[in-house]
């Protein structure tokens, strides 16, 4: 019988359970995904240089296992605000406490539940998806990536279950000891306790300090390494708490005493809803910031380490294509690459000396890449004579030679002498493109096709010479780190922007009559959707500009892994604020369903 009327209670507000029932989905969706990827220890081993990764996926494992239980606290918090006056209802008609606590529990732990067992399949969809338009998009490698793992599922399932079990239990006695009076005034907004101006401009001066400390020291861990963390760390997160606790209230106060901007349309209503606000969403727009400052830093970081590959590879050779015995490769075969520069050197050998045509190093000097004191790659070129004379030119030059050739000496005669040599010639081929990475198919088929051709080039060396398959030695290198931000700056994303809409909406019901009162003394209804938005937009927009400057000093840190950390950074952050914008925009549309509606 309860089953059957918790049931009918689901069913009778179905809307608001849909958005309550699809966010736990993707909650526990969001949690599989990670956990996918957490307890693969063979994965995450084979995919990254550093074998601690698994140690930094348990301990992210912890920190998401946290950011969960906040935000299923959110959701149960919008749970009970929907059906708070229905308990009183049913306590005004005699039902006793113990079958309303029971009633309770049922209704929790069966939406609970079943979100888990759905969002653990859909993580299982989404793992596949993810992965696959990663490898496409990114172009990377990835090995052991399995979307269906049984100790996620475990996993998942169990954390799940215990933290409905716990909400349930708390739910059922929260509601049964509160008196039938509180339950049905539970929609009044209590007034924010006043805070003296020298208390909060003592805040303001310490949050400020707490970021610049915290800032500072994300530019030195290169130097105090742990502890530059850990200072960093617990300096931030102080700082950024205080930001809203003391700074956000003081722009709030300032703006509300301007007359210019409080009394223009619905200005003064808007802001006084957040004065009210604020203070009770100091810790969830605190936590916003820092989980939105490690989802945008986990995809730029993936995408500077995507970025990474390309500029290595160009460091590491002033040619595309390396031939050797370049005379035996046909003109067909090179049109498909559309060659910018193909310089053929001929080459005359006996036992001990490689003899080269000087006058063709004079009339296209040989090109190589250097590094300079700030360790910047540049190229340089080397005529004839300078090849002759400098050993370091030279090896260079021999660098790019068959293994068997590298060992013997260097000679560059004049064109007239070479030719008079009574030896068969052969060419080192070295070939540039216009553009390496739509030409990398091609360049590899034929850097393959001269490994097969000289087959002393096997035994690895010829790899170290061809930038395409240089590029996928870095390639797979760094996948692991390119897919492993992507993924997981998608998935907290969806979590914050998920627990933020979650405490919005969970004040919505203490609107209804606010939005109403406006209304029928004759507010238009295109304000009050103006107001909402603002309201809502200010909520997303301050932690979100928040966390993109702890992400504009963060990325400090990546110094010694990135040679350009903020190379190309307006893409992941569009990337971010496309999906961030999105979130906004449903928060707002199930904000104004809710408060609206009743408006009629």
């Amino acid at each position: 019988m309860l089953l059957k009327l918790s049931l009918t209670g689901i069913k009778g507000r179905l809307r608001d359970y849909i958005v309550l029932f699809s966010g736990l989905v993707m909650a526990s969706g969001i949690f599989y995904m990670f956990e996918g990827l957490a307890t693969n220890k063979t994965f995450l081993e084979s995919n990254t240089m550093i074998s601690s990764v698994v140690m930094i996926f348990h301990l992210g494992t912890v920190l998401l296992s946290i950011i969960t239980f906040v935000y299923i606290l959110y959701a149960n918090s919008f749970l009970m605000t929907m059906r708070q006056k229905d308990y009183a209802m049913f306590m005004m008609l005699g039902a006793k406490g113990r079958k309303i606590a029971q009633l309770i529990f049922i209704e929790t732990f069966v939406v609970g539940v079943g979100a888990t067992i759905v969002g653990t399949v859909l993580g299982i969809g989404l793992s596949s998806v993810v992965q696959q338009l990663l490898v496409k998009q990114l172009a990377i490698k990835v090995t052991h990536f399995a979307a269906f793992n049984s100790s996620a599922i475990l996993f998942t399932l169990a954390f799940f279950t215990i933290i409905f079990l716990l909400a349930a239990f708390v739910n059922a006695m929260t509601i049964v000891k509160k008196p039938i009076l509180s339950l049905l005034k539970a929609s009044e907004t209590p007034l924010p306790a006043n805070r003296k101006r020298m208390t909060l401009l003592l805040e303001v001066v310490a949050g400020v300090i707490f970021l610049g400390i915290g800032y500072l020291m994300m530019k030195l861990v290169g130097t105090l390494q742990l502890i530059a963390l850990a200072v960093a760390l617990v300096t931030i997160i102080l700082g950024t708490y205080f930001v809203f606790h003391s700074i956000l209230i003081f722009v709030l106060d300032l703006l509300k005493r301007r007359d210019k901007i409080a009394l223009k349309k619905l200005n003064n209503f808007t802001l006084s809803q957040l004065s009210f606000r604020i203070q009770d969403y100091t810790k969830i727009l605190s936590m916003v910031a820092m989980l939105f400052a490690l989802a945008l830093g986990a995809i730029t970081v993936g995408l500077g380490f995507h970025n990474e590959v390309s500029k290595m590879t160009e460091a590491t050779s002033a040619y595309d294509l390396v031939l050797n015995n370049g005379q035996t490769v046909s003109s067909s075969e090179l049109e498909k690459i559309t060659p910018t520069s193909d310089v053929a050197y001929q080459q005359k050998e006996d036992a001990a000396t490689v003899y080269y045509d000087r006058g063709q190093f004079d009339q296209t000097p040989f090109s190589a890449i250097e590094f300079d004191k700030q360790n910047q790659a540049k190229k340089v070129q080397y005529s004839g004579e300078k090849l002759a004379g400098d050993v370091v030119a030279a090896d260079k030059l021999r660098n790019l030679e068959l293994p068997e050739q590298q060992t013997k000496k260097h000679q560059f005669l004049a064109s007239e002498e070479f030719a008079a040599l009574p030896i068969q010639a052969t060419e080192l081929r070295l070939i540039t493109v216009a553009d390496f990475a739509k030409a990398r198919p091609a360049l590899k088929n034929l850097a393959e096709e001269n490994l097969k051709k000289n087959p002393s080039l096997n035994d690895g060396v010829g790899n170290f010479t061809q930038k395409a398959l240089i590029y996928d030695m870095y390639n797979a290198l760094f996948s692991g780190f390119e897919f492993m931000g992507f993924f997981l700056g998608i998935a907290f994303l969806t979590m914050l922007a998920s627990c933020l809409m979650f405490k919005i909406l969970s004040g919505a019901k203490s609107d209804i009559q606010r939005y109403s009162m406006l209304e029928k003394i004759g507010t238009r209804r295109k304000l009050l959707t103006q107001s909402i938005r603002k309201e809502i937009g200010i909520l997303f927009l301050v932690p979100g500009l928040l966390g993109v400057i702890h992400v504009l000093f963060g990325l400090q840190m990546f110094k010694t892994l990135l040679s350009e950390p903020y190379s190309n950074i307006w893409l992941p952050f569009l990337i971010f604020f496309v999906l961030y914008f999105v979130y906004y925009l449903l928060t707002v549309w199930i904000y104004t369903g809710i408060v609206m509606r009743r408006a009629d």
